[in-house]
């Protein structure tokens, strides 16, 4: 079954779905957009670094996004206001990355493939990469639920049930990074952030509890993947942003039925 590429594809953007669906509902309610963007930046300089040395792109992808993703925890609050510091940052990874991507010579790059994804590509060693992070982003995710949902609410909650805020916060960060590491393959560099908040935010109107968010996420998810896989192969278009774009009618969709219950509730 795995020999068809199609079938790999569609597994492989269905692990993701999966990964982002519960991390994306925490980056919607800690209006962490512009950091999942900066994080997801920063993948392409671990993707240059991986290549020129000789090692695993998901190692280079997570160590750097990581990385990143620790500096910004680190200077916020610094006295620069987080939507400039992530700016400068986010912008400073990409463009340092397509820099170094231009001095590996002798190494033939498909950038276009990092920066908006080669789902059609993924072969049975990225399937098992993507799995494999996908089920630890959903460990930890499940194990630190309660703590995650304490601390996003109300930092004095957190502390005064025995809470760290910053430790919930790093696993956040652990996560996210994991998820930009196994995710740049099936939609690129460009388009994790979109994977991630989307679905989540088109899941908003259909939920009334958290957990029910985070459910309706992952399946809003699994169906704008297998139908962008769809449509990319009916109207020959590339597979990632085609999936992308299905999340975003949903999410117009989901929004605009809120909108109308609302309104009939008046």
């Amino acid at each position: 079954m795995l020999d068809d590429f199609l079938v790999r594809a569609t597994l492989a953007g269905v692990g993701v779905a999966l990964a982002a669906a519960p991390l994306g509902c925490f980056v919607v309610w800690r209006r962490m957009a512009y950091f999942g963007d900066a994080t997801a930046h920063a993948a392409i300089l671990g993707v240059a670094l991986s290549l020129a040395l000789s090692v695993s792109v998901f190692a280079g992808a997570l160590v750097v996004s990581l990385l990143m993703a620790l500096t910004v925890s680190f200077l916020s609050g610094r006295g620069y206001a987080m939507d400039t510091l992530l700016g400068v940052l986010a912008h400073s990874a990409l463009a340092f990355g397509l820099v170094a991507v231009s001095f590996l010579s002798g190494i033939r790059i498909d950038l276009m493939a990092y920066l908006f994804g080669d789902i059609l590509a993924v072969s049975r060693g990225d399937l098992a990469v993507i799995w494999c992070g996908a089920l630890l982003v959903l460990i930890l995710m499940s194990w630190r639920w309660s703590a995650l949902l304490t601390s996003t609410l109300n930092a004095d909650l957190a502390h005064a049930s025995g809470i760290d805020p910053k430790k919930e916060q790093l696993v956040l960060t652990l996560s996210l990074a994991i998820v930009v590491a196994v995710a740049i393959k099936v939609v690129g560099v460009l388009l994790i952030a979109a994977l991630l908040i989307i679905p989540s935010a088109a899941a908003r109107p259909l939920s009334s509890t958290p957990e029910r968010m985070a459910l309706a996420a992952a399946v809003i998810g699994c169906i704008a993947t297998i139908a962008g896989l769809r449509a990319a192969w009916l109207l020959d278009t590339p597979a990632g942003p085609s999936i992308v774009c299905v999340a975003a009618i949903i999410f117009a969709i989901t929004s605009i039925g809120g909108v109308k219950s609302r309104s009939g509730a008046k």
